[in-house]
């Protein structure tokens, strides 16, 4: 991209015989000129091939490693310049190389989101990323824009300017003061994961050099973790055997038991396609796909009741199950609820928690290999489940003392 030439100008020999050396920064139609502060005389620069030959004069030698280090200096200030922004002026490189320019304009928070959500934006585009990860680093970027314009009165803010005050300062007007759809104030689990969104967005901008430090690792928010609800293995066959005479339930059924036996989230199960369904030499079939939202790879076995409801749906469905909106799906999860008899409050992440537990936990699989099926990036998260499905054995446990009185 940044091309530079070494010249001398002859017109300009001074009194010892030496003239000044150039460098001549071109950058597609762009052209400058730029003193480098060092001389040669025209007949060594011409003898030498413009320092281009085997050196054996040791000034020469040092002149021409000072002309090496210019030339990486350059464009280093120009990479520099092009993270903040691809058009670059040669004329402002011209400026910070002569030291004429102190420092450049101070980078804003918001800019570096939006550089964050830009390239996001192409991941989801090119279907590396989930689309609903991109809605939350928006709506992040968005909250974060209203704290800036309510607290400090401004349209952004200097990045160099976050400390310790901003950070508890947003916080509270996360916590009390925000206000989405009527709302006011988030709650703290939503709060924590949005200062893991900033977290997630400011590591963007030290990753394409434009900042080195991530003021928001000072945050100490915790998540306040609560039991997953899942359904016990009575409730799992009791919606397994119910029947229904409406085909838009018996769909719904059939959707909800997928995920309860594969693991799967809403988006990741809908997305599911044939290809995604692969046999292994020993004849089982298995369901090979990343995970939209973290890019995981996860293998899940296809269970006997998983294999039963994509072959009831492979000649009718264009993917191993029924599309349905998130939404929907949770509106008639409860009307099944209803009709099965089930307090519990069923969506389709119950599914998801059920197939990490009594599915699998509760069935003595390994928690690392719980863990790969459901492409966690952590283990931390499975164990989650394990200390979750102690209410489980306790619930088991009381029917086995009834049994023994």
């Amino acid at each position: 991209m940044l091309k530079v030439f070494f010249y001398i100008k002859t017109d300009k020999v001074k009194a010892n015989g030496e003239a000044p050396i150039y460098a001549k920064v071109t950058l597609g139609n762009q052209k400058t000129t730029l003193s480098t502060g060092k001389d040669i005389s025209p007949e060594r620069w011409m003898f030498t091939n413009k320092l281009r030959n085997v050196l054996k004069l040791e000034q020469e030698k040092v002149l021409k490693k000072s002309l090496e280090l210019f030339s990486l200096n350059l464009n280093k200030k120009f990479n520099e310049i092009y993270e903040i922004d691809p058009n670059v002026d040669l004329s402002l490189l011209k400026d910070e190389i002569s030291g004429k320019i102190k420092s450049r304009k101070s980078i804003l928070i918001l800019d570096i989101f939006e550089k964050h959500n830009t390239d996001f934006a192409r991941k989801v585009n090119n279907d590396e990323r989930a689309a609903a990860s991109l809605q939350k680093y928006k709506r992040s970027s968005d909250l974060m824009k209203n704290f800036i314009k309510k607290t400090y009165g401004k349209e952004n803010f200097e990045f160099d300017e976050v400390n310790g005050a901003f950070i508890h300062n947003l916080e509270s007007y996360l916590k009390y003061e925000s206000e989405f759809k009527g709302i006011i104030g988030i709650k703290n689990n939503s709060v924590v994961k949005y200062f893991t969104n900033f977290k997630t967005m400011i590591n963007f901008g030290i990753k394409i050099n434009l900042i080195d430090k991530n003021p928001f690792v000072k945050y100490e928010g915790k998540l306040k973790v609560r039991d997953a609800t899942f359904l016990t293995t009575d409730e799992l066959n009791l919606i397994e055997s119910k029947t229904f005479s409406s085909i838009r339930l018996e769909n719904v059924k059939n959707i909800f038991l997928f995920s309860c036996y594969t693991g799967y989230a809403p988006i990741d199960a809908c997305s599911l396609k044939l290809s995604n369904l692969i046999q292994d030499n020993n004849g089982m079939f298995w369901i090979k796909t990343d995970r939209v939202k973290t890019g995981v790879r996860a293998n899940v076995p296809v269970l006997p009741p998983a294999q039963k409801i994509i072959d009831k749906y492979k000649d009718s469905e264009v993917g191993l199950i029924p599309k349905l909106s998130n939404q929907k799906m949770n509106a008639y999860l409860k009307e099944i609820a209803d009709l099965c008899g089930i307090e519990k409050n069923l969506t389709w992440y119950v599914a998801r928690h059920t197939f990490a537990t009594t599915v699998t936990l509760g069935n003595g699989i390994k928690i690392e290999n719980v863990s790969a099926m459901m492409g966690h990036t952590n283990i931390k998260q499975t164990q989650h489940y394990a200390k979750v499905l102690d209410s489980s054995v306790m619930q088991d446990m009381h029917k086995l003392m009834e049994k023994f009185k």
